[in-house]
């Protein structure tokens, strides 16, 4: 047994992760305690980290040796590294030769490490010469980037965890930090019970399960952030609660901004975002007034057609009451991805350059050339995320090299993404795994190594770099990112007939070293740093000058900003709905976010099938009332639609959506949601619907809203499937049918898993439905990969009904039976019984009748344990709803012995919030009549 120290590769957070591993294979993780981001704690994600590392999944799931197609659509042939990247670099010099550099693009991702961004960076636009290289940090950061560099001069969060033990306030908006950073929630959990003064205020369209922890809860129209924090300054100013000399002294700007904020008045703010004038003013005065504010901001600021202009309004609080610069108190940007902040260090979006450089400042281009050696850095702005991906459907972009991300699944838009990825010439897919979307469109697809296997360094939200490191070899014949890159580029230089030498590099820590240079004098200055240092001192916060022992906590301490006059700058935003207004024939505001237990498009947590257990299926959340006025019952299958497509899913009635809103989480992709049209064209999950429409200077796109009617599908005919399958098969056997789920009108195929018995089992559900019902042979084919279509299958079929079941009991160890696997057709009502027999294995060999007969009621026997709470202990809410029965004293005083019986919320702590809100929603009247 190994140990190996490395970091997580999930939010940016950046925990810090103990692998345990042998010989070859990745057996165990653990939180790192030595490590300053999370001290040995780790969120559900994080702790099953190991389990997407396992044999089975590697041997199923991942890209092993590069494979090239011959013709589109056909399935793509093994070939050596050599003839891959040969190819690659014939393809590539062909087209700059033909088209001009500008017809190739590279769009890369927050989750490679800082060195391999470098090599991409260098090889786009030092080599190519080319600034069309971009990332999905575009969907994710970068109005935060700018709203930073319009007010404080440089893309620099100031802040760092630590300042939420010094914070009197903290103003959380449009961030679910309790499932999107749920370590980072630990911290702010700490916080408050360490001192319970700490005032938290919460703005977000949604109830989310950060709201339980606030004092206040803002609950905003969607896009209307910067008339509130418009409306919050008007008060202040008002009430006197500005700063007046630290504005005087460190600031410019402030008249114009008062100019604005004047016709922001609280009447005006409350019909605007929809909250009463009460709390408007209760806001403004806990931020002003606080000794020390803290701002945690993420999604719900930058993914929107006014981000830039939000991030900035926010910051003009903090820079008008002088909450900045001191212990507690800062705006602070949290970073989505695990290395979205090394992205941006190295200028790995098409604007920027290395070291914080713009792109469009000559004298930055000539460093970054000279640095290089090479004659020139091209001036031409590059295309970002969405205009690349437009570029390409347009036949202007005609070569596309994708790296460690997904865009067939994450990018909005998808007809158009699918478009431009059909029409390129020549597409270039580099990736860990072969399961994700963006790989059918490859006609080179290229293995990379990924968590566990690599070697670098990443850099969290507080600035902090810290090192990730290989526990095994990658398998197969996989590669770090970096090395692709770096090979790549060298044969590229011999096609394109340079005589220079751009990528010398022979590890890592090399072109990490040639990075570090980059960035001597600048605001992030890390020439004190090296790989050396962050093995004996640990994880390390920029900047750390050539001289300095550590690193520094927060910035503008001193009150001086990198900006030409060092002064902060307040930006006059004028408050701007949304790009696409809700109207009559979309009245509905579709936002997208993250599960608490998934991780982007899934292509690794979705290998898991306990991290299932919270969130099973993909379903759009209404408000009840909504429901009830379109007469939607929970479960009905809905039309949800937007100017761009249309996509089925069941609808839920949720405490947490507001009226006129809906949402479906940002993970449901065509690998796990699919359908055809009436017209046959295949519907590709959520982002088949969300707009392209983005913020005009960060260029980042709105997918927090999105207009869409909801209307009641009518598809009488329904299908369910289940089954257990061997230790190995299920992955297999939802690989096997994802390409079914196309040839209904809606269908879903996920993973789930229960250690009901002890032992920790694998499944698959698939869920269909359709007009009427399908071939035979179709639901045959189902059967068969569900182990089904066996000898000792029982089965009923009334085909003139559409009826058809099926159901497989298997005699256990202790003499019951079983039930393995069965299929519902036609008449799903029973579902929630027999699903409940299947998933908690309980004894069936009663119910064999039942089983097959259409509207059987479930027996008194089979009580379902209601949805998973904790994932990690596998505990369902009608346990944790028993034991409160039992559970007397004050809410922590219950919820302390609820966590002692059931030892929920005792592991990575992700399922608290939600065990917190179960003890308030029951009252202590309640328990003591039922005690």
């Amino acid at each position: 047994m190994r140990e190996t120290k490395s970091t997580c590769p999930y939010c940016g957070v950046g925990c810090g992760v103990i692998i345990e591993s042998a010989g070859d294979q990745i057996t165990g993780v653990r939180g790192d305690p030595a490590h300053p981001a999370n001290f040995g704690r780790l969120c559900s994600k994080g702790s099953t980290l190991h389990l997407t590392a396992s044999a089975t999944v590697t041997r199923q799931t991942r890209l092993l040796q590069p494979m090239r197609r011959a013709v589109r659509g056909e399935a793509p042939m093994a070939v050596t590294w050599d003839t891959a990247l040969d190819n690659a670099a014939g393809k590539f010099a062909q087209v700059v030769r033909d088209h001009g550099p500008d017809a190739v693009g590279f769009y890369v991702s927050g989750q490679l490490l800082t060195e391999d961004y470098y090599v991409f960076n260098k090889l786009a636009k030092g080599l190519v010469g080319t600034n069309n290289i971009d990332t999905n940090s575009r969907l994710c950061m970068s109005s935060a980037v700018a709203g930073y560099k319009q007010t404080l001069g440089a893309d620099a969060p100031p802040a760092c965890y630590d300042d939420l033990k010094h914070a009197e306030c903290l103003f959380i908006v449009g961030s679910n930090t309790a499932w999107a950073h749920p370590i980072l929630f630990r911290r702010i959990e700490d916080a408050k019970a360490a001192n319970p003064a700490l005032k938290i205020v919460v703005a977000d369209p949604r109830r989310t399960d950060t709201v339980e922890i606030a004092d206040l809860f803002l609950p905003i129209q969607p896009g209307t952030d910067v008339m509130l924090f418009h409306g919050m300054l008007h008060l202040m100013l008002w009430e006197g609660w500005t700063n007046a000399s630290y504005i005087a002294a460190h600031t410019n700007g402030f008249d114009a901004l008062k100019a604005t904020v004047r016709d922001c008045t609280p009447d005006t703010v409350a019909q605007v975002c929809g909250i009463p004038k009460g709390d408007l003013l209760a806001a403004a005065r806990m931020f002003a007034t606080s000794p020390a504010t803290l701002s945690l901001y993420c999604q719900g600021l930058n993914q929107s057609s006014s981000g830039t202009a939000k991030n900035a309004a926010l910051i003009n609080l903090h820079l008008a009451t002088g909450q900045i610069g001191k212990p507690g108190a800062g705006p602070f940007s949290l970073t989505g991805q695990p290395n979205a902040m090394g992205g941006r260090e190295v200028g790995g979006l098409a604007n920027l350059l290395s070291a914080h450089r713009d792109l469009a400042n000559p004298a930055h281009r000539a460093e970054v050339a000279a640095l290089w050696g090479v004659p020139a850095v091209p001036e031409k702005p590059g295309k970002t995320a969405v205009e690349m991906f437009q570029a390409a459907a347009d036949g202007e972009i005609r070569a596309l090299w994708i790296a460690c991300t997904n865009p067939a699944q994450s990018m909005p838009d998808q007809a158009t993404v699918r478009r431009a990825l059909e029409r390129a010439e020549f597409v270039v897919v580099q990736e860990a795994f072969a399961t994700t979307a963006t790989c059918a469109f490859a006609d080179l697809l290229l293995p990379a190594a990924t968590w566990g296997e690599k070697e670098g360094t990443v850099t969290n939200s507080e600035r902090r770099i810290s090192r990730v490191r290989p526990a095994v070899a990658a398998p197969g014949e996989a590669r770090n990112d970096w090395s692709i890159a770096v090979a790549f580029a060298q044969r590229l230089e011999r096609q394109l007939g340079r005589t220079l030498t751009l990528f010398p590099y022979e590890s890592a820590e090399s072109v990490w070293n040639e990075h570090r240079e980059s960035t001597r004098g600048r605001d992030l200055d890390i020439t004190g740093l090296s790989y050396a240092m962050l093995e004996t001192a640990g994880p390390q916060q920029w900047p750390l000058k050539e001289g300095d022992s550590t690193g520094r906590v927060r910035l503008y301490e001193d009150g001086v900003f990198p900006t030409p006059d060092g002064r902060a700058r307040f930006v006059d935003t004028p408050y701007r709905p949304v790009a696409e207004a809700r109207e009559t024939r979309y009245p509905f505001s579709l936002n997208t976010g993250r599960l608490r237990d998934q991780w982007h498009g899934m292509s690794r947590t979705g290998t898991v099938g306990k991290l299932f257990g919270h969130v099973a299926e993909p379903v759009v959340q209404m408000n009840a009332q909504d429901m009830a006025r379109r007469q939607i019952a929970e479960g009905d299958l809905v039309h949800l639609t937007s100017k761009r497509g249309s996509i089925l899913l069941p609808a839920r009635a949720s405490a947490e959506i507001g009226l006129s809103q809906a949402f479906v989480a940002m993970h449901w992709g065509e690998e796990y949601l699919s359908g055809c049209s009436s017209t046959g064209a295949r519907l590709a999950g959520i982002n088949a619907l969300t707009t392209p429409a983005y913020c005009p200077t960060s260029k980042q796109p709105e997918l927090k809203h999105t207009p869409v009617k909801i209307l009641k599908a009518e598809l009488p005919w329904s299908l369910l499937a289940m089954a257990w399958l061997p230790a190995g098969e299920a992955l297999t056997a939802q690989r096997a049918l994802q390409p079914l789920m196309a040839l209904f009108p809606f269908a879903t195929c996920v993973p789930f898993a229960s250690n009901a018995q002890g032992e920790e089992r694998s499944g698959v559900l698939f869920r269909a439905a359709a007009h009427d019902a399908p071939d035979a042979a179709l639901v045959d084919t189902i059967e068969g990969l569900l182990g089904l279509q066996t000898a000792d299958t029982l089965r009923y079929a009334d085909r003139r009904r559409g009826q058809r079941r099926a159901a497989r009991l298997v005699r256990r160890a202790d003499g019951s039976a079983g039930l393995e696997a069965f299929l519902l057709g036609g008449d799903t009502s029973a579902e929630a019984w027999i699903a409940t027999l299947l998933r908690e294995e309980l004894p069936a060999q009663s119910y064999g009748r039942l089983l097959l007969s259409p509207g059987a009621r479930a027996p008194v026997a089979v009580q379902s344990r209601g949805k998973t709470v904790c994932a990690c202990f596998n505990v369902a809410d009608a346990a944790i709803q028993a034991e409160l029965g039992r559970c007397s004293g004050t809410p922590d005083e219950r919820l302390a012995a609820l966590q002692g019986a059931l030892k929920c919320g005792t592991n990575c702590g992700s399922c608290i919030p939600e065990l917190k809100r179960m003890v308030r929603a029951t009252p202590a009247e309640a328990l003591a009549v039922g005690a």
